[in-house]
C-alpha cells in the first residue's frame, strides 16, 4: 500500500506541471485571439465622397466630420444633411468593413427622403482607427448614443436644429447589435432596421474567430469567450443577449432582414422576432438572397432592391 501512494504521489508531481502548463497555454490562447480579433483588418475605403461626388451631385455634398465617443475617443463619420427639421438615419457596417460599405446606401436613403444621413466608422474601424479596439457590440452601442447626441446638436446654416423628428438606426451584424443596444436606451431613436443579427457579442466574436482562425473551430470559439472576460475585464464588453434587448422595446418600428449567406445570423434574426412585444411594428424579410452580409457581390438589380426596401422602412416609419 506504501508503494502505491509513493507511485501516486510521483505521479501526480509528474502530472501537475504539465496540468499548469496546458492551463497557462489555454489562458493565453483565449486572450490571444480575442486580441487578434478585437483589430479587424483595415481595408481602404471602397470608395470616397470625393470620388462618389463625381457621379452624383448628392454625394458631393457629403462632408467628413468627427465627435466624441463616451469614453472620450474620436469617433469618425460622414455626413450628408437633410431638411431642416427633419428626421436623421445613422447607418452602420459590419464587422471588418467601413463607412464606406454603407455610403451608396446613404446617398440613396437622402435623395429619396431628404433626411440626415450620418456614417460612421465603428470603433477598431476605418483608414483611421488608429489603436481603438472592437468589443463586438459593447463599446460600440455606448459610442452610438454619443453619434445620436451628437446628431440632436447639429444646427441648420440659419441656427435652427436640423434633426426634427425621430431618428432612425440601420445596423448590419455588428452594427445590428450596437443599433438595438442604443435603440432600447433612447427614445428618440424611433425605427430600427436590423440586418444578421448575432444572439449576443459572443455569438458575434466567435462568428469572427471562424472566419479569421478555422481550424478547431468549436475549441477556438470557447477559448475566444474565455478570453473576453480577462481582455475586457475594465471595459464595455456586453453579454446581454438580443433577445432581452428585443423585449424592452416598445411602440417602435423594426425591420428585420436576414438570408442563408450568413445562415446562423439567420436564425439568430428569425427568432429575435418572437422576442418583440406587441407594441413593435415588426417587418420581417429573413430568406433574402444574399442579406446585407453579400451585397456587396450581388447584381445591381438585387442591390438596388435591397436598397430600396430600407429606404420605404425609414420613410414610412419616420415620416412626420
Amino acid at each position: 500500500m506504501a508503494k502505491v501512494k509513493r507511485l501516486t504521489k510521483s505521479f501526480l508531481r509528474l502530472l501537475l506541471p504539465i496540468v499548469l502548463l496546458l492551463v497557462v497555454a489555454s489562458a493565453a490562447a483565449s486572450v490571444w485571439l480575442v486580441h487578434e480579433t478585437s483589430r479587424p483588418i483595415h481595408y481602404g475605403y471602397l470608395v470616397t465622397p470625393e470620388k462618389y461626388g463625381m457621379l452624383s451631385a448628392r454625394g458631393a455634398q457629403v462632408t467628413d466630420e468627427s465627435w466624441q465617443g463616451h469614453d472620450g475617443v474620436t469617433q469618425k463619420g460622414w455626413l450628408l444633411r437633410g431638411a431642416t427639421n427633419s428626421p436623421a438615419v445613422i447607418l452602420l457596417h459590419k464587422y471588418g468593413a467601413n463607412r464606406s460599405h454603407v455610403l451608396n446606401l446613404g446617398v440613396k436613403l437622402n435623395e429619396a427622403t431628404n433626411f440626415t444621413v450620418l456614417m460612421p466608422d465603428l470603433r477598431g474601424h476605418g483608414a483611421e482607427a488608429g489603436d481603438k479596439i472592437c468589443t463586438f457590440g459593447g463599446c460600440e452601442s455606448e459610442d452610438l448614443t454619443s453619434t445620436v447626441a451628437y446628431l440632436k446638436g447639429l444646427k441648420s446654416p440659419e441656427g435652427f436644429q436640423l434633426i426634427g423628428g425621430g431618428i432612425g438606426i440601420y445596423g448590419l451584424e455588428m452594427g445590428a447589435l450596437s443599433a438595438l443596444s442604443t435603440a432600447v436606451a433612447n427614445p428618440d431613436v424611433k425605427a430600427i432596421a436590423l440586418d444578421s443579427v448575432p444572439t449576443d457579442s459572443d455569438a458575434m466574436l466567435a462568428s469572427v474567430i471562424e472566419r479569421r482562425f478555422p481550424f478547431g473551430s468549436s475549441v477556438t470559439r470557447q477559448l475566444g469567450k474565455m478570453g473576453t472576460y480577462a481582455y475586457y475585464f475594465d471595459g464595455c464588453y456586453s453579454r446581454v443577449p438580443a433577445c432581452e434587448m428585443a423585449k424592452q422595446l416598445q411602440n417602435r418600428s423594426v425591420l428585420l432582414l436576414a438570408g442563408a449567406d450568413a445562415r446562423e445570423f439567420q436564425e439568430s434574426t428569425s427568432k429575435l422576432s418572437k422576442c418583440l412585444s406587441n407594441s413593435v411594428k415588426l417587418d420581417s424579410k429573413t430568406d433574402l438572397s444574399p442579406s446585407g452580409m453579400g451585397i456587396i457581390n450581388a447584381s445591381i438589380e438585387t442591390a438596388e432592391s435591397y436598397d430600396q426596401r430600407i429606404i420605404d422602412f425609414f420613410r414610412n416609419s419616420l415620416a412626420q
